[in-house]
């Protein structure tokens, strides 16, 4: 396949995230979206598509066409894979600019699951969030609903399998804190040393709470077109150059070496040979990191270490500042904010642009974007660079 691009990123809009409350989840998309308008140098009526990411509030349904205000569109839905939604969107997107079905596309996520009333715990992934009658209240009857528990138990597999450790985890856990109090964007500012990671309570062991993903109000947009009328916009072209999908399924079945292998093997090696690029070519990662050991799981199956060898991979600190291999530089979903798969991919646009300001990756020709969903049964691989072509 060409390694020419399969379309560009040509605006993006990231609204204030956090504790931001009396707003809904398409006022927070409006926001982000005229943010990336600006930001391109476009208007809405330039807009002909238009790709929500299902949230998990189920307030942004494909009604939101209208509140935003967008008419005469030839390309419109709501999408869900969960986290690794935002691959997916810019894969459909690029595939409908280049057949000629839509010109620009605008993929947004937008969601406000925070309340004065609750916590962050209870506002994202308390009892209400799932269904608890018949058998699925069997795991709830034992305290396993949500993401968290399965997660640790996916975390404590590998710990069991390879002698990962908790200091691993935490490595990556300071390491990004110390990329968000590089970035404006930033939920979580205060310094964190290892012990402060080691004194952080316990979510579900073995993870503890700077193990764990932030829960943020608030969107981003992305603006999605061919490159060659992204070169006559107002921000430097962010060429998509690879793209893929895998959704492994039911990754807790016993037959399938439980929750340690992960869909970014297969998308991984469909995006790099679409890009014409190796890993080598890699400069900077933005991976989605719900949790630490997805983190470690998804560079094992990318391929820059071999299976159970993560945990010795990131223990230099190479993916924290000065390191070899600067990964979720805006402190990712840990320390900056949550915005499912829209979090590493808003990130990776800074990062090609050049924009990066203090946190800027010194090698920024290719960016490697991962985005998650699911307890690691859905994934999806995007390569960005400000290049016209891989190889």
């Amino acid at each position: 396949m060409s390694n020419q691009p399969k379309g560009a990123i040509a605006g993006l809009g990231v609204t204030p995230m956090g504790k931001i409350y009396g707003r809904r989840s398409v006022d927070f998309a409006a926001e982000a979206i005229a943010l990336a308008l600006d930001d391109a140098g476009l208007q809405k009526s330039d807009i002909d598509g238009l790709l929500i990411n299902a949230n998990l509030s189920g307030d942004m349904d494909v009604r939101a066409q209208m509140t935003l205000g967008f008419e005469n569109l030839s390309l419109v839905n709501v999408m869900s894979a969960y986290g690794s939604t935002a691959g997916s969107m810019m894969q459909y997107a690029c595939m409908a600019i280049r057949e000629g079905l839509a010109k620009t596309v605008v993929l947004v996520y937008a969601d406000a699951p925070l309340s004065a009333s609750r916590g962050a715990g209870q506002s994202y992934a308390g009892p209400h969030r799932y269904p608890l009658g018949g058998m699925a209240g069997l795991r709830a009857a034992y305290g396993n609903f949500g993401a968290n528990a399965e997660y640790a138990m996916a975390a404590r597999r590998h710990m069991h399998l390879y002698g990962t450790t908790p200091e691993q985890f935490g490595t990556i856990a300071v390491g990004q804190r110390k990329w968000a109090q590089l970035s404006p964007w930033a939920q979580m500012k205060q310094p964190m040393t290892m012990e402060d990671y080691y004194n952080s309570r316990f979510i579900a062991e073995p993870l503890r709470l700077f193990d764990c993903c932030l829960v943020s109000n608030g969107a981003v947009a992305v603006i999605v077109t061919s490159s060659e009328r992204a070169r006559d916009l107002r921000q430097k072209p962010v060429n998509v150059l690879g793209y893929a999908q895998c959704a492994p399924g039911d990754n807790l079945r016993t037959d399938r070496h439980p929750a340690v292998e992960t869909g970014a093997k297969r998308s991984g090696e469909m995006a790099f040979r679409m890009a014409g690029i190796t890993l080598d070519d890699i400069g900077t990662c933005q991976l989605y990191d719900c949790y630490t050991y997805t983190v470690l799981v998804t560079l094992e199956d990318y391929g820059f270490c071999a299976k159970g060898e993560g945990g010795a991979f990131v223990a230099d600190g190479k993916l924290g500042p000065g390191g070899a291999l600067p990964t979720n530089t805006g402190g990712g979903q840990l320390s900056g904010y949550y915005m499912w798969g829209f979090t590493p991919l808003s990130e990776a646009v800074v990062q090609a642009r050049g924009q990066g300001g203090e946190r800027q990756a010194p090698r920024n020709d290719f960016v490697l974007v991962s985005a998650n969903g699911g307890i690691l049964n859905f994934h999806s691989t995007i390569i960005l660079s400000a290049q016209a072509s891989g190889g």
